[in-house]
């Protein structure tokens, strides 16, 4: 399910970049509402949404802009909220950039946890990698996502010359951010401190919020928190520019030398790609999904066939116990052929059949049931509210309500055009094919 924070929390402090005093305060949200930042410094304290699309410049920083109202280094509170499993928030400022704190995403993590974690009521969606998405850029960045059953983070961090060369892979959970990757600190090579300060950077920069690199040295306020910090950090910066797509993603993300730049073009990149798949469902309001299915990986779960098979494609997952099936219902349908020919509708208990198949691909997909074959055991309090006509779409919901062994049952519908034409409640039995 999505969360939110429980209750608003503030931290105090300088800013990285333009050095001024700021407070920032995480507020709770409604589910569905994705992360967004509000200036209440200005007379309309406006929002600015944590948005790819709203990415104005990336050195050293990633910085939104909404008109002329900016807000610059967003990446750590992104990446705490993200790595500590919240979905939803306000983020509040009275100046244009967060408290930098200790230079990592610790101090987040802790105002995070005094706000407190509350469950919402709606399943979180999260966008799983299908297969590889890869970009590298001419200075020799690489970011590529494989496809994984986890969030993963794997970064290289390569410095100038090839200096202080580092690994780090994690999974990324709250347990494991909070441990792993929040208190890695940034960090700065001192031959490019002269070159940011001439650019009005790092203004609220110190030894007390960064760790500055001088040849083969690291001079910090206190001794390195990991043998490899600085990838941890470069892991750090990649989960909250990532989240700039607006998605959670189920996927291995493999960097070499990354950085906001080609973070935030992945991020892009994940967006277009994500609304590339959406576009295969069919024109119709429905709940935002998972991957869908086509035909050919459906046939991979159901082992109906023409002209038995009653499901084109799976649209959505909610979690593990709901998903959307659709049926495109043409006039070719063999059933047309003798069910009134002259007013044709589809069967009623090819409906029925149509949602069994939906519920069986909850039941098939579990790594426990491949291979087996849903049987009908009985089906109960079914209702036809109207006819389903050739050029119909057919969409078919359903929902597991138990799982029993080897029996379930579920609760499904059949929607056209946003009505209900068909429900019932199915039990079925998964037996060895």
């Amino acid at each position: 399910m999505e969360h939110t924070v429980a209750s608003a929390a503030t931290l105090e402090g300088t800013s990285l970049h333009t050095g001024e005093k700021v407070s920032l305060t995480v507020k709770p949200a409604p589910a569905g509402h994705g992360f967004k930042f509000r200036r209440v410094d200005l007379d309309d304290q406006p929002f600015i949404d944590a948005d790819v699309d709203k990415v104005q410049t990336v050195e050293r920083a990633t910085t939104l802009a909404e008109g002329s109202v900016k807000v610059h280094t967003v990446e750590h509170i992104l990446s705490a909220l993200c790595g500590m499993g919240v979905d939803n928030a306000i983020i509040e400022m009275d100046a244009n950039e967060p408290p930098i704190g200790d230079g990592s995403s610790a101090p987040y993590v802790e105002l995070i946890k005094q706000a407190g974690i509350e469950q919402q009521d709606k399943p979180r969606k999260v966008y799983e990698i299908r297969e590889p998405i890869h970009m590298e850029t001419g200075n020799g960045s690489l970011i590529t996502i494989v496809p994984d059953k986890k969030f993963r983070v794997s970064v290289t961090n390569v410095g100038p010359d090839g200096r202080f060369t580092q690994y780090f892979s994690s999974e990324v959970t709250p347990e494991l951010y909070e441990k792993e990757i929040a208190p890695a600190r940034t960090f700065v090579y001192y031959e490019d401190v002269k070159p940011l300060l001439d650019k009005g950077l790092i203004k609220g920069g110190s030894l007390e919020n960064a760790v500055v690199v001088r040849g083969e040295e690291v001079m910090s306020k206190e001794p390195m928190r990991y043998n490899n910090e600085f990838a941890r950090h470069k892991a750090l910066d990649v989960i909250g520019d990532l989240m700039l797509s607006g998605k959670r993603i189920m996927g291995h993300v493999i960097c070499v030398k990354p950085g906001h730049g080609p973070n935030t073009k992945m991020a892009s990149t994940l967006k277009n790609e994500y609304m590339r798949m959406r576009t295969m469902v069919p024109p119709v309001t429905i709940p935002e999904g998972e991957a869908v299915l086509d035909v050919n990986e459906v046939m991979k779960i159901l082992p109906h066939r023409y002209p038995f098979l009653m499901v084109d494609r799976v649209v959505d997952f909610e979690g593990d116990n709901k998903c959307t099936g659709v049926k495109n219902v043409t006039i070719n349908e063999p059933f047309f052929q003798g069910h009134f020919p002259g007013h044709p509708v589809m069967p009623g208990v090819l409906q029925v059949e149509a949602m069994a198949q939906v519920a069986s691909i909850l039941m098939l997909r579990k790594p426990e049931n491949q291979g087996k074959i849903g049987y009908f055991m009985s089906v109960d309090k079914v209702k036809w509210r109207k006819p389903v006509l050739p050029g119909d779409t057919l969409f078919i919901e359903a929902e597991i309500l138990k799982i029993r062994r080897s029996i379930g049952s579920a609760i499904c519908r059949c929607i056209v055009n946003g009505e209900v034409v068909s429900s019932g409640e199915l039990k079925f039995a998964l037996i060895d094919s």
